[in-house]
């Protein structure tokens, strides 16, 4: 039986000379693959992704949001912004506190509202 691997890049518009690009550079995908949305893009070529969890609690019988946040690599073929729904694929450690990358933009900020 095959060992399930991480989702494969789409192929990106455009070119782009960036070493850690899934698509044109050499880094290669593995392990967890997570959906958010962008929350901030003031990074170079750097974004953050939120992730919303439901937690449980017994004492009430209820389920709160919780949020996760991941730093990931915004390669410049694939370029997303703040608000838009991505999903992110784990990688090797790109630097202290990256370890994702951007693999496509599921949905446009425009397209969510």
């Amino acid at each position: 039986m095959a060992k399930k691997t991480a989702a494969k890049p789409k192929e990106a518009s455009g070119e782009c000379k960036d070493p850690r690009c899934p698509v044109h550079g050499h880094v290669k995908t593995r392990g967890r693959v997570f959906e958010g949305i962008v929350a901030s893009d003031k990074m170079a070529k750097s974004v953050t992704v939120k992730k919303e969890r439901l937690y449980y609690y017994p004492k009430f019988n209820r389920y709160a949001k919780r949020f996760s946040t991941y730093k990931a690599h915004n390669p410049l073929c694939i370029n997303a912004r703040v608000g838009d729904f991505v999903r992110i694929a784990e990688t090797r450690p790109l630097s202290k506190t990256k370890s994702f990358v951007v693999i496509e933009i599921i949905k446009k900020r425009e397209d969510l509202s």
